[in-house]
C-alpha cells in the first residue's frame, strides 16, 4: 500500500492539479467533520472538476478575442424598446441553438449596438462551455484569402471548426472583389449545418449584391445563412 506521503507525487503525475493544491486542507476538514473516505474523495473530485472548468472557461474567453466589456449587463436596452430582451438573454444562456448549428443575423444601422449584442451573447455562451471566435469580417476574409494563396484554405477552415460559433462583424465592409467574395462564400458553405455563424450587417439582404460578385452567389450565400437562422432587426 502506498504511503500518504506519495499522494502529492501521484496526483501530480496524474495531472490532477486541483487535487494537488487542496488535498491537505480537505484532509483536515475530513478529520474535523468526520468524513468517510468516499466523502473525502468526492470533495477532492469536485474541486478538480471546478478548477478544470474555471481554467477552460478562462482559456475560451482569451481565445475568443471578443471586444472587452461587451456584456448584457453593460448594454443599455432602454434605447431599443422594440427589442425582445428575453430572446437575447435566452440566446446567451441556452446553447441549444448552437448545438443545432443555427445562425444568428443582426441587422441595423451603425451605432445601434449590433456588435455589443453579438459579443454579449457569446460571452454568455462561453460560460455555457461553448467555444466562440470573434472576427471583423474584412480581417477574416483577408486571412482566408492569404490561406488560399498559400494552398492552406482547408487547414484554415479546420482551425475555425474548433469554434462552435464564429462572429463575422460588419460583413457589409467586405470588398466586392472576386477573390474575397469566393472565400467568404466558401466559409459560409463550409459552416452550413456544421457550425453557427453570427453576422452583423448595416445593410439588408437586398443590398448584399454589393458584397458578392454576382447575384447567383448572393442568393446562394443568403439561402445557406437563413435556412437555419434567427434574424434580429434592431430599430432604435
Amino acid at each position: 500500500m502506498s504511503h500518504c506521503a506519495t499522494l502529492p507525487i501521484l496526483l501530480k503525475q496524474l495531472k490532477l492539479s486541483g487535487m494537488t493544491a487542496c488535498w491537505e486542507s480537505y484532509l483536515e476538514q475530513a478529520e474535523k467533520r468526520g468524513w468517510n473516505p468516499a466523502q473525502y474523495l468526492a470533495a477532492l473530485c469536485e474541486e478538480e472538476v471546478n478548477q478544470r472548468y474555471s481554467r477552460r472557461i478562462a482559456r475560451y474567453f482569451k481565445e475568443s478575442k471578443l471586444p472587452v466589456g461587451k456584456t448584457l449587463s453593460s448594454f443599455d436596452f432602454s434605447h431599443l424598446p422594440k427589442l425582445n430582451v428575453a430572446k437575447i438573454e435566452t440566446l446567451a444562456s441556452d446553447p441549444n441553438w448552437v448545438k443545432r448549428s443555427e445562425n444568428l443575423l443582426f441587422f441595423g444601422s451603425s451605432g445601434t449596438g449590433k456588435t455589443h449584442l453579438a459579443a454579449a451573447i457569446c460571452n454568455g455562451l462561453i460560460e455555457q462551455n461553448v467555444r466562440v471566435r470573434y472576427y471583423q469580417a474584412t480581417a477574416l476574409v483577408q486571412e482566408l484569402q492569404r490561406a488560399r494563396n498559400e494552398l492552406q484554405l482547408e487547414r484554415a477552415f479546420a482551425r475555425l471548426d474548433r469554434y462552435a460559433v464564429i462572429i463575422l462583424d460588419d460583413i457589409g465592409y467586405v470588398k466586392k472583389s472576386e477573390a474575397e467574395t469566393h472565400v467568404l462564400f466558401e466559409l459560409i458553405a463550409h459552416r452550413y449545418e456544421c457550425g453557427s455563424i453570427i453576422i452583423t450587417a448595416n445593410h439588408p439582404f437586398s443590398d448584399w449584391d454589393q458584397i458578392f460578385a454576382d447575384s447567383i452567389m448572393t442568393v446562394a450565400a443568403i439561402d445557406r445563412l437563413v435556412h437555419h437562422a434567427m434574424i434580429i432587426e434592431i430599430e432604435a
